[in-house]
This record gives structure tokens, C-alpha cells and sequence, in this order.
């Protein structure tokens, strides 16, 4: 998978620092319930990767430069899949948030041929909700989970 600007490629083993370096941030998982310990990465790890069917690992293409990751994984309403991201906060505000999930969002639909798509964020990230919405993604719900209150987006593939 590609766009413009950016390539995508299956989470590694060898993605192990560039990942972690998520993970870790506290500012990246500010809305995620914070940055989690070394040694719990560690333990987790090997585990994205070893069931990541769907979880990119995202360059830029001039420079092969880490910007972040992206997953289509299982909701946790057990029937959706939802898309995913993190994004090192050296790429913060360069529009790559969008071109990524955007193309993750075609993938979605034209590969898989999900039937909808869903993405959760905590109210309070408003800067993801704004980018969801731009997305074309529609706020079906709140709900509060993991002592936040967060909004559930959707999308369905369009008909043509």
C-alpha cells in the first residue's frame, strides 16, 4: 500500500524502536491512557506482530523517515473492525494523519470489502475527531470507556 507521500509495510520484529517509540510517548498516547512501561511493550510486542494481519508500519517515501503506525483490527464490540493510528509527534500537523487513514480506509472497502468501518477516540482528542470527520466518517455514538468519554465514528463503502 502507498500514497502520495508515504508507503506501508506489515509490522516486523525490526520495527521494535520505531514502534516502541509510540508506545512509549506520552504525548502520542496522551488520549490512550498514557504511555505504557518498557517492559510491558516488551511483553506485548511480539504479540502485534505475530497476529498483525492488518497493521502498517508507515514511511515517507523520500526518506524512509518512521511516521507511524496503522491497524485494521477487531472493535470492541466484537463485530466492527476498526482503523487505527498513532503517529510520531514529529509528523504532527504535516496532513500524513490523513492521507494514511484515508488510503487505509479504501483498503478497507475496496480489498476486504468490509461493509463499514468504524474508528473511537475520546471526545476530548479533538483534533482526531475533526480529522475523522474530514474523513467523512459520522459520529454515531459516546460511550465511556476506559474513564473517558469516547465518541464511536463510522463509515460505509460508497455505492457506485
Amino acid at each position: 500500500m502507498e500514497t502520495k507521500r508515504c508507503y506501508f509495510t506489515l509490522i516486523t520484529l525490526d520495527d521494535y524502536y520505531d514502534v516502541k517509540s509510540l508506545y512509549t510517548n506520552n504525548k502520542v498516547r496522551k488520549y490512550l491512557g498514557g504511555a505504557i512501561k518498557e517492559e510491558k511493550f516488551d511483553r506485548i510486542f511480539p504479540c502485534m506482530v505475530q497476529k498483525a494481519t492488518h497493521t502498517r508500519v508507515v514511511k515517507e517515501k523520500k526518506t524512509e523517515q518512521f511516521i507511524g503506525l496503522i491497524t485494521l483490527d477487531r472493535h470492541h464490540n466484537g463485530i466492527d473492525t476498526e482503523v487505527s493510528y498513532l503517529l510520531s509527534p514529529r509528523q504532527w500537523g504535516k496532513g500524513y494523519a490523513c492521507e494514511v487513514v484515508k488510503e487505509m480506509i479504501t483498503f478497507a472497502f475496496e480489498n476486504l470489502k468490509l461493509p463499514r468501518l468504524v474508528a473511537e477516540t475520546q471526545t476530548a482528542n479533538e483534533a482526531s475527531c475533526y480529522l475523522l470527520e474530514k474523513l467523512g466518517m459520522n459520529h454515531e455514538k459516546t460511550v465511556t470507556r476506559f474513564g473517558a468519554e469516547q465518541r464511536i465514528y463510522a463509515i460505509y463503502p460508497e455505492k457506485g
